[in-house]
């Protein structure tokens, strides 16, 4: 494997470890035995973990955006689109009821720490927050755009942090089909 390459298995395998582990209790050996490779070649690539913590949220950013462009790519509407938002509660059930939600866990760990890379783990949030405001303003409801995207992110954490304490299959199902009804009903008032 090149350096490349080798840099973005460690990047990955840090991203699941600090997602099932926390950031503070996965160690750069944790990393290194999960990528299997000795800890120089480790060092090569990243002197820190705060440089590794870098690497992860910038790689869970970019995923964000490929994610977001696909779901405009697949859906015609924008309430469609915030549905597809919504539903992640649904197809990441499993980890999120084992794990939590990776973005909501990660902030929240960041900001008991005192962090200086709280401001860069929320900008996940943030680019999730621009993107529902401009599904919402697509809707006819630019006045208050950001105020429903802001809901939905709230909402969407309230089911994640529930799935991850309750580990109720059936109420995440039906707080997520009551949130897109929700949504539904949003748009059906622009119509």
């Amino acid at each position: 494997m090149d350096a490349k390459g080798t840099r973005e298995h460690i990047v990955r395998a840090a991203d699941e470890l600090f997602y099932k582990q926390g950031f503070e209790h996965t160690s750069f050996a944790d990393v290194a035995d999960a990528v299997g490779i000795s800890r120089g070649n480790f060092y090569y690539h990243f002197k820190t973990k705060d440089e590794i913590l870098a690497a992860v949220i910038g790689a869970r950013i970019a995923e964000r955006h490929r994610m977001l462009r696909q779901w405009e790519s697949e859906q015609d509407t924008p309430a469609g689109r915030i549905r597809c938002y919504i539903n992640i509660v649904i197809a990441n059930e499993a980890d999120i009821e084992s794990y939590g939600c990776p973005v909501g866990t990660l902030t929240t760990e960041l900001s008991k720490l005192g962090h200086g890379s709280l401001e860069s783990a929320t900008a996940i949030f943030t680019l999730f927050r621009s993107w529902l405001g401009e599904q919402f303003a697509a809707l006819g409801r630019a006045e208050d755009a950001d105020e429903l995207a802001m809901h939905v992110l709230a909402a969407s954490q309230g089911i994640a942090v529930m799935s991850n304490a309750y580990s109720d299959r059936e109420f995440v199902r039906r707080e997520a089909g009551q949130l897109c009804d929700w949504v539904d009903a949003q748009a059906a008032k622009e119509a």
